[in-house]
């Protein structure tokens, strides 16, 4: 391909309706790929450019369109997009030096140049462009991915993602539906089976306690370990009882009929614990776990980036590092492991989660949808908590939504 023609490749975007295919041949392989009559350079998005309360959030038609930096990159049209807290917490500035660290790791950029800052974690989509190297997927595939937090996010009409972090969406959703999984999805699939090492081939008969199980992460690990034929215990409030024991719950414990460790400690010891909650947990959790049998406590609630925010980069990791250490060897010198858990995108996990959708295991749960224009009202219902389910943006109509 030459000059002038990657560079179209790689920046000019035109509407659906006025696409162009061109037909690229490269070594024995033939690709298909859309060119443009005129470049886009700016595109509709919320932007933040400071960082603070809902106030902070502004929008424009002037956000700069994505570019193809890498040959293993996609350019996705947003359909749909999927808000969690962590947006309401990036919004107020957690992780930024974690997260500044990633996107500048030389330090070459001026401090705030971040912003404009996009958020939004989930995406459900089109594939609008592909770089060269990407194999596995062509224009127009309808894809979801969930979007790592040092990357512009799905609030807005397109985003730029690798390759690896796309999978293509379940046929059995549409995009608002398919937005309200892909974020939670991966971290309950990090959690429990990079970290817990739990898989559809070991899981059948153990006893999981899910601490904090109404929640997007909670919802989704119930779905998919009731499917994989585990044995399920979940703590929420009493409102929710139901709806949990719906996604799959055996048993079910109310946190505000009173110290919730009590009717927790009555019970059978457990193989697993998945802890949303954190807090005080940890001073009681790992007393519920069967001791000498591999047993593992797994926590999403860790103090990295909130170390890293006070201390610097260093010091931060130095004192994550050592907390980390310190209780790991407190508790296995007690038969049981402690681990953290973390959000890891990963485009083959979401192919596993597919599968599952598709096959009738796991189905959304949405709480509420919004315009694109509602975008505050949005993050505001997601900052109140308590939503029993995900909120979701509609960004354009397509596919399933229209």
């Amino acid at each position: 391909m030459s000059c002038v023609g990657h560079f179209m490749y790689s920046r000019c975007l035109f509407h659906l309706s006025k696409v162009k295919t061109s037909v690229s041949w490269r070594g024995s392989q033939k690709r298909l790929f859309s060119c443009t009559e005129t470049c886009r350079t700016v595109m509709p998005a919320w932007v933040i450019d400071k960082y603070g309360g809902n106030d902070v959030l502004r929008f424009t038609k002037n956000a700069s369109f994505p570019i193809i930096n890498y040959p293993n990159e996609v350019i996705v049209k947003v359909f749909a997009a999927g808000l969690n807290p962590l947006d309401v917490s990036m919004r107020g500035g957690y992780g930024a030096a974690t997260l500044t660290m990633k996107r500048d790791p030389l330090n070459i950029k001026q401090s705030g140049s971040e912003f404009p800052l996009i958020l939004g974690r989930d995406v459900s989509g089109v594939i609008m462009e592909c770089g060269l190297d990407v194999k596995y997927f062509r224009e127009r595939d309808e894809v979801w991915a969930a979007i790592p937090p040092w990357k512009q996010g799905s609030l807005s009409e397109f985003v730029v993602l690798s390759a690896n972090e796309v999978s293509l969406k379940p046929q059995s959703l549409s995009h608002t539906e398919a937005a309200s999984i892909p974020y939670v999805a991966t971290t309950a699939w990090s959690a429990l089976v990079n970290t817990g090492g739990l898989s559809k081939d070991n899981c059948a008969k153990k006893r999981i306690l899910i601490l904090g199980g109404s929640g997007g992460v909670g919802t989704f690990a119930i779905q998919m370990l009731k499917a994989w034929g585990a044995h399920l215990t979940v703590t929420c409030s009493q409102n929710a009882e139901r709806f949990v024991r719906g996604l799959g719950a055996d048993h079910v414990v109310d946190y505000t009929a009173g110290p919730v460790e009590e009717p927790l400690r009555a019970l059978e010891k457990f193989d697993l614990i998945l802890d949303n909650v954190g807090g005080d947990t940890e001073r009681w959790a790992l007393n519920l776990l069967k001791p000498w049998s591999g047993a593992k406590y797994v926590t999403l609630v860790t103090p990295f980036l909130q170390n890293t925010d006070m201390l610097g980069i260093a010091d931060g990791m130095l004192q994550t590092a050592a907390t980390m250490a310190t209780k790991a060897v407190k508790h296995l010198v007690r038969g049981v492991h402690y681990r953290w858990g973390f959000f890891a995108p990963s485009g083959p996990a979401l192919d596993e989660i597919r599968a599952m959708v598709d096959a009738g295991q796991i189905r959304s749960v949405l709480d509420e949808t919004f315009s694109f224009s509602q975008v505050p009202q949005a993050l505001e219902k997601v900052e109140k908590g308590h939503a029993r389910g995900k909120t979701v943006v509609q960004i354009s109509k397509g596919g399933g939504d229209l």
